[in-house]
């Protein structure tokens, strides 16, 4: 996307025609009387979780002179996806009404840094913001309807919507790695404990 308002726009759409698909699919009540067993607010607060420690491992074994590379003139560079995901935070929970903190500017923040530290920082700090804000969360709240975002949309779309996301981007930057021949930190951690275990370690 080029702009936050396209992006927006493109989100709202995203959670109208998901959530309208998902209102059809709802087996009718007097048909189903099996209990919830899926608790949306630990599996995607599981998922964020995992997704920064993922970014965070990511941008730390990268060389600093790799985060202005980027594949082609027309996409973000490293750090530029990095912040993406921080941003996106902040403005995907701000439309169920969560507030960013003071200064954050979306349409300046993806270019705020190319510094490691910072765009680290910036992860994580990110992340303790849309940990807090989901953890805040009734299961009353995750079924809050948003009406502004679709007749069938609610607050728990949003959430989804940001787990989907930060897993996309999670993918862009590890196919951005590998381009540049960067084997992701926990990939190597897993190779190293299979060669071990063949070794009998």
């Amino acid at each position: 996307m080029k702009t936050p308002i396209l992006s927006m726009i493109c989100l709202a759409c995203i959670v109208n025609a998901s959530a309208v698909a998902m209102h059809a699919k709802t087996p009718d009540k007097s048909t189903d009387s099996t209990a919830p067993s899926y608790d949306m607010k630990a599996q995607a607060l599981l998922d964020l979780q995992g997704v920064n420690q993922k970014c965070v491992d990511l941008a730390e074994a990268l060389p600093s002179d790799k985060l202005t590379w980027r594949p082609s003139p027309d996409t973000r560079p490293f750090a530029e996806v990095f912040l993406h995901v921080a941003g996106e935070r902040y403005a995907i929970l701000s439309m169920m009404g969560a507030n960013p903190p003071a200064g954050f500017k979306a349409r300046e923040f993806e270019k705020s840094t190319t510094e490691k530290d910072r765009i680290v920082e910036d992860l994580n700090q990110s992340w303790d913001f849309a940990n807090k804000t989901i953890n805040s969360m009734s299961n009353a709240d995750f079924a809050k309807l948003l009406p502004k975002l679709g007749p069938q949309a609610n607050e728990g779309d949003v959430v989804y919507i940001l787990v989907a996301d930060a897993h996309e981007h999670l993918g862009q930057l590890i196919a951005y790695a590998r381009q540049n021949g960067i084997v992701p930190p926990w990939t190597v951690e897993m190779q190293k404990k299979k060669a071990d275990a063949a070794a009998g370690k």
